[in-house]
């Protein structure tokens, strides 16, 4: 199976099943910008539940953009808040220290251009699952997918993973099982096991 999909802020874990359970991946990145999307939004699991990191763009829906042309507006210190946020989640989980240096370059370097970012992100965590992908960027924009399987309603924020398999997450007892989290939330706690639980995984 070949897929497109969009490359997304830390992507959540349905994102990865489709990537890993794909011969060939092709990043849309011919596409228009489109807001209230995962593009540049994350979902974490913080001691209050489910919170959403944000990355500030600067967007007008009045002049439509190319999704490769939207900035990042890094005159809010995001980055460090974001970082906060992570420790704050999931400093208690078992591979937290494992994995967190191998992020650290994406909140000590400035991105102007959030597809720029979300591609960096999806390199690293490539890189710290040791994850062998076949991955190529698209050329033009395809309103339906040519010969792929297109996974480009992945980035939908209402898109519903009903079926993943449960994990034991850091504040389980406290708020239950929230699926479909930032991959993050997978890797910290789940650790080497990451890329098995995402092949026992299937989408609706």
């Amino acid at each position: 199976m070949d897929c497109l999909i969009h490359p997304t802020y830390f992507p959540n874990i349905a994102h990865f099943v489709a990537m890993v359970k794909s011969d060939s991946i092709c990043f849309e990145v011919c596409d228009n910008y489109q807001k209230q999307s995962y593009r540049n939004r994350t979902e974490i699991y913080g001691a209050n539940g489910k919170l959403a990191l944000s990355v500030p763009v600067s967007y007008s829906q009045k002049n439509r953009q190319l999704y490769k042309d939207v900035k990042i507006a890094n005159e809010d210190d995001w980055q460090l808040q974001h970082l906060k946020s992570l420790q704050s989640a999931y400093s208690m989980s078992p591979f937290f220290e494992f994995y967190i240096d191998d992020l650290m370059s994406l909140f000590e370097t400035k991105f102007d251009f959030i597809l720029d970012l979300n591609l960096k992100c999806f390199e690293i965590l490539q890189d710290s699952l040791q994850l062998e992908l076949n991955v190529s960027e698209s050329t033009v924009f395809e309103k339906d997918a040519l010969n792929k399987t297109d996974f480009r309603p992945l980035a939908k924020r209402n898109y519903q993973a009903s079926n993943l398999e449960y994990y034991t997450q850091v504040f389980t007892e406290k708020h239950g099982f929230i699926p479909n989290l930032s991959i993050l939330d997978l890797i910290f706690n789940e650790g080497p096991n990451t890329e098995l639980y995402l092949t026992r995984q299937s989408l609706d």
